[in-house]
């Protein structure tokens, strides 16, 4: 039996995607894999992933593609005189269950042709929303529930970061119809611990689970 995988994609930049593919896999005791990263200066989602989660190293999957400059893919891609070869996209199969972390939002283009979005639709596997609460989120979050939707991409449901805000929580869900998995709070100080102590607190492991 084929092990869960999920996407998970935010609804812009520094939305909390990151934190919350560190907090699923260490809470799962998932693998990890980001098929392209670009920008490497500050550090990488993979590195902070390992560091966030907890997990050893065999749980963290190389990157695809490792690009230097911390922009679209595409771009990077560009600069790094790099061409993105969307076979080598493919999820890898794991005995674990797989976590797959896309980049920014679903619009962020691989190349001058395809997006994440396109990706995600010949990958059909069950896609993670992250949103923040606070402002803006309303317009963000449905605007990527219909772009995943029109392209037949299984929506997991979706995944908050911040302070609650209910009104905007509720009416993101009800007017995209899909369910909220929960709401990652602020957590301070930042690491291992912490972050999978407020997972299990806010959110349904069960959610998670074939």
């Amino acid at each position: 039996m084929k092990a869960p995988q999920f996407v998970v994609t935010g609804t812009d930049t520094d939305v909390g995607k990151t934190i919350f593919a560190a907090a699923l896999c260490g809470a799962l005791k998932a693998n990890y894999w980001k098929p392209v990263q670009a920008g490497i200066e500050d550090g990488t989602d993979t590195i902070r992933t390992k560091m966030f989660s907890g997990l050893p190293d065999h749980h963290i999957l190389p990157e695809a593609y490792c690009l230097t400059t911390p922009c679209s893919p595409h771009l990077a891609a560009e600069i790094d005189d790099v061409e993105i070869d969307l076979e080598r996209l493919n999820p890898p199969t794991t005995e674990r269950t797989l976590i797959i972390e896309g980049a920014g939002g679903a619009l962020v283009p691989i190349n001058r042709q395809i997006t994440y979005a396109d990706i995600f639709a010949r990958w059909q596997i069950p896609t993670i929303i992250v949103a923040r609460t606070a402002l803006g989120t309303i317009n963000h979050s449905l605007m990527t529930i219909e772009v995943l939707r029109s392209r037949n991409i299984p929506i997991h449901g979706i995944a908050f970061i911040g302070d609650e805000v209910a009104d905007s929580q509720l009416t993101i869900c009800e007017m995209g119809g899909v369910r909220s998995l929960g709401r990652l709070p602020m957590i301070n100080p930042l690491n291992s611990e912490t972050i999978i102590k407020a997972f299990h607190q806010a959110f349904k492991i069960e959610d998670f689970q074939a």
